[in-house]
């Protein structure tokens, strides 16, 4: 049986979520210093997967694991790990809040596909959100005052991969666990991966351990916060949730690595934070609507 639509469980498994990507995006801009897009996501993968077997053996086995929708995992974990793959090769480009904020059109393509093949209903708060949202990160990024170079094009790609990955999750939800879910997916991306990884690999220097084991957990855990969130809450309503990671970005680039925040950063994430506060004070689903749902 689905969980209760809840709109402070997902709020809460999303700034969980949030929290994870952040963590990984230092983590990756370490790790990809001295080693290869594809090492570094095969090495996540597997270790993660070390990582989730606790939590397997307390959801009743590998037993538990299985699914009936083999082709629906294999199809979301192929277009997750493009997508991750070209994110992790631009954060060796351009800087952490640029990334992050090319990245959140990702609503666009997360609201119309889950308009479009799950039947959910874009309402006016949430359309609001994805609008001030994506008006946010055209004041940030200010495209219209220079061309976008390699990585910006990137991660754009890596967008489009992004918000299909997230509907395939949600529809994978009601049907699947979601420690299933987070276990197909770092099985199959550990396969997928294992090649291009080899094809380049070299042993990791000892004091690139840490930052290893940082990117393989939260490379789990914000996958299956995100997850747990979308078991609360429609894709159109979890999205616009996670443009505050381009505000917070924003604020780790300028401690971390001295990246500047200048006004139209901080008038980008004030539209950020307004859509999402409508976004999430909207009324609470009526019976009629959650049993259409």
């Amino acid at each position: 049986m689905a969980p209760a639509p809840s709109i402070p469980k997902a709020a809460f498994w999303m700034a969980l979520s949030i929290a994870s990507f952040l963590a990984m995006s230092v983590a990756g801009r370490a790790t990809t210093a001295e080693l290869n897009v594809f090492q570094v996501l095969e090495l996540r993968s597997v270790i993660g997967l070390l990582i989730l077997l606790p939590l397997v053996m307390m959801s009743g086995g590998f037993a538990a694991m299985r699914t009936e929708r083999p082709l629906a995992h294999l199809a979301r974990n192929i277009v997750h790990y493009s997508g991750q793959a070209a994110w992790l090769y631009a954060l060796t480009l351009i800087p952490l809040a640029v990334l992050i904020s090319i990245e959140f059109t990702t609503p666009i393509w997360t609201a119309i596909l889950a308009v479009s093949f799950l039947g959910e209903k874009l309402s006016r708060p949430r359309l609001a959100a994805i609008v001030l949202g994506l008006i946010g990160v055209v004041i940030i990024v200010r495209p219209g005052l220079g061309s976008m170079n390699l990585g910006e094009l990137i991660v754009l790609g890596a967008a489009v991969c992004f918000g299909t990955s997230v509907v395939l999750v949600k529809s994978l939800t009601r049907t699947d666990s979601v420690v299933s879910i987070i276990f197909w997916m770092l099985i199959i991306q550990s396969v997928l991966g294992l090649a291009p990884a080899l094809y380049e690999w070299r042993n990791p220097p000892l004091e690139l351990w840490p930052w290893i084991v940082v990117i393989a957990f939260t490379g789990m855990s914000s996958h299956f916060c995100m997850a747990r969130a979308l078991t609360h809450a429609d894709a159109t309503l979890i999205s616009p949730m996670d443009f505050l990671r381009v505000p917070l970005s924003a604020l780790i680039g300028w401690l971390l690595y001295h990246e500047q925040i200048d006004v139209f950063t901080a008038g980008g994430a004030l539209l950020i934070l307004t859509g999402n506060l409508l976004n999430l004070q909207r009324k609470a689903p009526q019976p009629a609507e959650i049993a259409a749902s």
